[in-house]
Order: C-alpha cells, then sequence, then structure tokens
C-alpha cells in the first residue's frame, strides 16, 4: 500500500482546539485491522531569541478498552477544579487579553515609582 493511501486510510476523523501558544489535535485513528483508537496531540510553540520557532509535541494514545475510565476520570478531573477554583482563569498570562508588553510595562512602573518614593540619602547628611 503506498504511503497516502496509508495515511488517508489511518485518519478517520479529526478536531482542532487552538489554546494560546498550544494546539490540542483529537484524531481517530484506524490500527492495521481497521479498529479504531484516538490520539491526542499537545502541540506547544516555543519563539527563540532570533525569531525563529519550533514545535514541540506530546501524544497521548487512547483505545476503546480505556474509553470509559478514562472519561470517567477525565469528568471527575475538571469537575473538581471547576468545583474549587471556578471557571474564571487566575494566571493573568492564560486570560485572552492579557499583552506580555503590558504586563511587562507595569512592572516597571512600579518599579519607578518604588524608585520615586525611596529617599536618596547622602553619607554627608548623618
Amino acid at each position: 500500500m503506498r504511503e497516502n493511501d496509508m495515511l488517508e486510510k489511518e485518519e478517520i476523523f479529526s478536531k482542532v482546539l487552538r489554546a494560546g501558544r498550544r494546539t490540542y489535535f483529537f484524531d481517530v485513528r484506524a490500527t492495521k485491522a481497521d479498529d479504531y483508537y484516538i490520539t491526542i496531540t499537545e502541540s506547544k510553540k516555543f519563539t527563540e531569541e532570533d525569531g525563529s520557532f519550533h514545535f514541540k509535541k506530546h501524544k497521548i494514545y487512547l483505545y476503546k478498552e480505556d474509553f470509559t475510565a478514562f472519561s470517567e476520570i477525565l469528568e471527575e478531573m475538571t469537575s473538581y477544579v471547576l468545583n474549587h477554583k471556578g471557571e474564571e482563569v487566575i494566571s493573568e498570562r492564560h486570560q485572552k487579553d492579557f499583552k506580555k508588553e503590558f504586563a511587562f510595562e507595569k512592572a516597571e512602573d512600579e518599579h519607578r515609582i518604588l524608585d520615586k518614593s525611596f529617599t536618596d540619602i547622602e553619607f554627608d547628611d548623618i
């Protein structure tokens, strides 16, 4: 079988979730025996100082015999987090409207305010 035919057979159904620097790919794939399983891939973009970038990927293979237990635990874990912390995102950098430059400027402004409120004392004054 040609490589393209194999890829077409392997990828059955896909969904993508973009979440900031991370992208999650949910794919239904087929085994050689034509049974289905799920892969969940996290792809995270890293930008270098020179402007170049690369991606790191992590993949989970989820087989049918584990679907029920996996979904029960995932539901339990997500419910636990939402019940204890709510849906509001606490970390500023994960807010949709967060601007890295703004946070840096704010930190510098706070630093300048602290510098201005500090009194310079000369040793001659003592």
